[in-house]
């Protein structure tokens, strides 16, 4: 079967189809979207179109959400903590209550993100988040603190699962490792200049409001204004991009109907594939890997400023010397991602590499004399390059889980282990890493076993006829429920 064979199906029959596609899919015409007959040229137009609008729009929203994440650690560097009269172990759990708010509404948040328009419902959490931000500014005490904490993370929630969700939309499988590295490249970037600008702001001398009431007010007022960006331009799937013709949103689905997810499944919240999801192997395996990896997460993102002050620097300099971080997850996301999408069945072998360069990053924080400052600031930018492979995982999610409401608590179940492991100390480290590693051994084992448990029970995917495969994709069932799916490693 050639490319183009394999990207543009067609059936005599439409009224079939419809007949086993979700009834939002029918609102949008399906029939005439399937029948577009788009050249490779057409094609390449709307892949550059998708990559040109979608990627950096997001990648910006994402650097902010990070940016607004390193902001506590910076803000303790310009006096918050004395301000505001923290005492004792009052900064830390001002700093967990976030993971504990944006565990809170993980589970409503995929329940919400089916039922609503995706789009709107993201950009929507974006200009709360922004708010919520922006609250900070207005805190007296610990209580003040905590309670802008809890409602940041609340705002947060919605923002990766639903960019992980759009990727799954408007992307093939072979073509999603990049992309969720395209959006996630943002978070890299805001390490490497979050600490510029809270340097920037800690230098304003104003005499109304404080350098770090400052940094929460600017960095709030920005986020919430991407949030009206993106209500207006990121689309609820593809059949509805407003920057797309008509024409090209056509060549949009047919373009991801092969990847057999769920391309236009949203509207219902399916509870029999959200049990589906709590049943399925990959799902534990995931939640174990992500739990384990983010058990450092937490010290490295809130503490870092103050991990790095505590070598020695000044506050203002420890803020600028956040910037290694950054620039050591560039080098190893462009490598994990360049790998993994030319070279087949890489992706969990790079999120192994990446985990095991963690751990070097975190003995040489150990290990390493007090006076050896270079080799603890290797340490500490080598130990948040595990960081680099939420996209992978989150490309594992959007190729490997069939059903828009799997999908959609699958990616909820991920941020929950994700927070739970952020809230616990930084001790776990070494721990977290290998378990990590472990699990992904695992996973790559399940994969592998399901996948020739399959063409032995069902043949190899090429044999499915064609009006199946495409039905399939139609049908809005689960990957353990199609016969013709196999998992991507």
């Amino acid at each position: 079967m050639t490319e183009k064979d394999e990207n543009h199906r067609y059936l005599e029959d439409v009224d079939d189809l419809k007949e086993v596609a979700p009834s939002n899919t029918r609102e949008v015409n399906l029939g005439q979207m399937l029948e577009v007959d788009a050249t490779p040229k057409e094609e390449r137009r709307v892949l550059w179109k998708l990559d040109l609008l979608l990627i950096p729009l997001m990648g910006i929203c994402y650097m902010m959400q990070y940016m607004d994440k390193l902001a506590m650690s910076q803000a303790s560097m310009l006096n918050l903590r004395q301000d505001l009269n923290l005492q004792g172990s009052q900064f830390s759990w001002a700093s967990a209550i976030f993971y504990f708010g944006f565990l809170v509404w993980s589970w409503p948040s995929s329940y919400l993100i089916v039922r609503l328009p995706l789009g709107k419902y993201v950009s929507v959490s974006v200009f709360i988040w922004g708010g919520f931000l922006m609250c900070h500014a207005a805190a007296k005490n610990f209580g003040g603190l905590m309670a802008t904490r809890f409602f940041l993370g609340v705002g947060e929630a919605a923002i990766a699962p639903g960019f992980a969700l759009v990727t799954g939309m408007f992307y093939k499988r072979e073509e999603q490792p990049s992309r969720q590295a395209g959006w996630y490249l943002g978070n890299c970037v805001a390490n490497i200049i979050g600490g510029v600008v809270a340097y920037g702001i800690g230098t304003i001398d104003s005499s109304t409001v404080t350098n770090w009431q400052l940094l929460f007010l600017i960095l709030g007022a920005i986020t919430s204004g991407i949030g009206i960006v993106l209500f207006i331009i990121l689309p609820d799937s593809p059949a509805t991009a407003i920057f797309l013709t008509k024409r090209e949103r056509g060549i949009a689905v047919q373009r991801t109907l092969t990847n057999k997810t769920g391309v236009l499944d949203t509207g219902s919240f399916k509870w029999d594939q959200a049990w589906k999801a709590l049943i399925n192997p990959q799902t534990w395996l995931l939640i174990l890997y992500n739990f384990c990896v983010n058990l450092c997460n937490g010290g490295i993102t809130t503490f870092s400023a103050i991990i790095i002050n505590g070598f020695g620097f000044s506050e203002l300099r420890s803020l600028l010397l956040q910037m290694p971080m950054g620039g050591a997850q560039v080098v190893f996301l462009l490598l994990a991602v360049a790998v993994s999408s030319y070279i087949p069945h890489t992706r969990i072998l790079m999120m192994m590499i990446n985990c095991a360069a963690s751990m070097v990053g975190m003995i040489l924080i150990w290990k390493l004399p007090d006076s050896n400052l270079a080799g603890r600031m290797v340490g500490v930018s080598i130990g948040a390059v595990f960081g680099t492979n939420v996209p992978l995982s989150l490309s594992l999610i959007s190729s490997n889980v069939a059903g828009f409401t799997k999908r959609s608590v699958v990616s909820a179940l991920i941020f929950v282990a994700y927070c739970v492991g952020n809230i616990t100390g930084i001790k776990a480290a070494m721990c977290g890493l290998i378990l990590g590693i472990f699990f992904l051994i695992l996973l790559i084992a399940y994969y592998v076993f399901e996948n020739r448990r399959r063409d032995r029970a069902y043949g190899l995917p090429s044999e499915v006829a064609e009006s199946e495969e495409l039905a399939d994709e139609l049908s809005n069932r689960t990957d353990t429920e199609m016969p013709s799916f196999r998992y991507v490693c």
